[in-house]
């Protein structure tokens, strides 16, 4: 299967769910239990929309935490910019209506500061930890410029981890998916 059908299928399993958001609280806890995401001072993540894990309980818990969050600005060659989240009312919507930190931008390579990178995914490989986005090659991007051990994660719903995801040469694996039954590392 090549990565646009497997893309359709994962949207029309995901748009079939009866609360696409509702595991947001099972994987929040299970990251916030972990030592490696309280000891992370700066987390790179995203701000979740449509039928993605949720990530605005995550953010909100981490950053109450003192953690330093950035979140990705999407640049016009589909490139990724960081500002740091400093709250609800720090985010406005930018292009393709997702919502970006109004913070100054810090550039492509912020992202090479973070001691955790928790990215978004429709499926990861269950053997190769190579992580299916929607195609614009954003967050492979982004993945090339973080240190090999820093923890990088895709959140997952149940079932998304599968074999067989294609890859590319300019795909980057993930070192880990968490779902709501639980962390899977690669």
């Amino acid at each position: 299967m090549d990565k646009a059908e497997l893309r359709r299928r994962i949207v029309a399993a995901r748009a079939g769910l009866p609360d696409p958001r509702g595991s947001a609280t099972a994987i929040r806890e299970t990251l916030l239990d972990q030592p490696w995401v309280q000891m992370a001072g700066l987390v790179a993540c995203y701000w979740s929309s449509g039928t993605e894990p949720a990530t605005h309980g995550l953010i909100l818990a981490l950053w109450k935490h003192g953690t330093t969050i950035i979140l990705p600005v999407l640049r016009s060659d589909d490139d990724l910019d960081w500002a740091v989240y400093d709250g609800p009312d720090s985010l406005a919507p930018g292009r393709r209506g997702l919502m970006e930190p109004v913070d100054t931008r810090r550039g492509v390579d912020a992202i090479r500061t973070a001691g955790l990178v928790i990215v978004p995914a429709l499926a990861v490989d269950a053997a190769t930890g190579v992580r299916l986005g929607r195609g614009g090659g954003s967050y492979d991007r982004a993945l090339a410029r973080v240190g090999p051990n820093v923890p990088t994660v895709a959140l997952l719903h149940e079932g998304e981890i599968v074999d067989g995801v294609p890859a590319e040469p300019h795909d980057r694996p993930v070192s880990m998916a968490a779902l709501p039954s639980g962390i899977v590392t690669f």
